[in-house]
């Protein structure tokens, strides 16, 4: 499973961007600005979130910015996607945003046909599934994050790494 999260410019303390899997969207995402994961390719797992007390994604190997020490202590722990609407509701962790909250993001030709009415948690747990079922048909589920970058508004001019592109 190839997962892109690609943001916005920056407005205010939020950055907001929209999740792609396998090339389709699948919904917004909201960050907390100086919080945010470093644009990078990381792994994705489900696992039993010990603040949340439920199955939620873990971005796993999450550098810490700055930090010099080899191991565990080099590395950002508890980083996940779960539901939230402000940029408070969230310390790194990627949230995940209902489809009826409003959103300054433009449409793209890839939302022709969004699913429309899903509240946060219907989002999060949808997330979740999906995850979990690559997961359990040991797919490798690879997280890709992309800053704004001019040119790139719509964040799809980049093709699929070969490797994760089907047949």
């Amino acid at each position: 499973m190839y997962i892109r999260l690609i943001r916005n410019l920056p407005q205010g303390t939020a950055i907001t961007g929209r999740l792609v899997i396998n090339g389709r969207w699948f919904c917004n995402t909201l960050e907390r600005i100086g919080y945010e994961i470093p644009a990078l390719c990381y792994h994705v797992a489900v696992t039993m979130s010990p603040k949340f007390k439920r199955l939620l994604p873990l971005v796993q190997n999450v550098p810490r910015r700055g930090y010099k020490a080899k191991g565990d202590k080099a590395m950002r722990l508890g980083i996940r996607f779960h539901r939230g609407t402000k940029p408070e509701h969230s310390t790194g962790c990627i949230l995940v945003v209902a489809d009826n909250n409003p959103s300054p993001l433009h449409p793209t030709p890839y939302t022709l046909h969004p699913p429309q009415g899903r509240s946060s948690a219907d989002v999060e747990q949808a997330l979740t599934r999906l995850i979990l079922q690559a997961q359990n048909a040991h797919e490798e589920i690879i997280l890709e994050v992309f800053d704004f970058r001019p040119g790139t508004e719509y964040g799809y001019n980049t093709p699929f790494p070969s490797e994760l592109q089907k047949p």
